[in-house]
């Protein structure tokens, strides 16, 4: 099986420009921060067919737009790896002027993945032990991605338990981006993987919307500057326990 190399975490202070989504439920600016609604899925049974013509793969340019306008727009998509099949549940934002993101270092034999162009995979180790799935956003060079912070689980729930070490169906099996990594079975070697080419570690559409969304501020970035520490630009699946803590931060779009 083909595999890659890494990507890290991005944000940046709110642009002035309103980027307009396929569907716009609401548009809020709070602290710094632009929120924006988009049209996401409901959970899905573990009995919901993965195959055939409902499972398609994303195009390219889908993810290369402004990493605030794209990680609403990942939920209730498809991760898929082996039989594994993940539905995104919540994500992060990371902007290219954040000062929470990997790229404000710069390019680095770490960080160059984030700088590659949208659709490609960035993981990287954190505290040694977690693997930290994110998909890069925007053009080549800009420095932005989405970091999966949690998924509900749809097919291969075996492989998921085995590589989870976990014999549960209970949402602490996929609720944060290191149990995300490690039931994908993913390494930094997957980093500049392109998630839109068949095989491999693959996103995929299924065809179904909602439109209800949570959103609150980021996870861990205490060290960021406090526009960017209150920034709303974590997004999460209303309605569904498969999501991280902590959950009382996270309010209705």
């Amino acid at each position: 099986m083909k595999t890659p190399a890494r990507r890290s975490k991005q944000v940046d202070q709110e642009s002035e420009t309103n980027v307009t989504t396929r569907v716009v439920l609401r548009t809020r600016k709070t602290n710094c921060s632009k929120t924006r609604a988009a049209r996401v899925r409901p959970d899905y049974p573990l009995t919901r067919s993965t195959s055939g013509s409902e499972m398609k793969l994303i195009p390219p340019e889908f993810f290369q737009i402004d990493a605030l306008d794209l990680a609403p727009r990942l939920l209730g998509k498809f991760l898929r790896r082996d039989n594994v099949v993940l539905r995104i549940t919540e994500v992060e934002a990371y902007r290219p002027t954040d000062s929470a993101c990997h790229g404000r270092f710069g390019v680095t034999p770490r960080t160059a993945p984030v700088f590659g162009p949208g659709g490609h995979a960035y993981v990287y180790l954190c505290y040694g032990l977690h693997m930290m799935l994110n998909i890069v956003a925007d053009k080549e060079g800009v420095g932005a991605a989405v970091l999966i912070r949690s998924c509900s689980p749809v097919s291969g729930m075996e492989t998921i338990q085995e590589r989870r070490g976990l014999e549960t169906d209970k949402p602490v099996l996929l609720n944060g981006p290191g149990k995300v990594g490690q039931a994908l079975g993913l390494s930094t070697e997957w980093s500049h993987h392109p998630l839109y080419s068949p095989g491999g570690l693959e996103l995929l559409d299924g065809g179904e919307d909602v439109e209800k969304v949570m959103v609150g501020p980021r996870v861990g970035i205490d060290y960021a500057l406090p526009e960017h520490v209150n920034a709303l630009w974590r997004f999460a699946i209303a309605d569904t326990p498969w999501i991280s803590a902590p959950k009382n931060t996270l309010k209705p779009l």
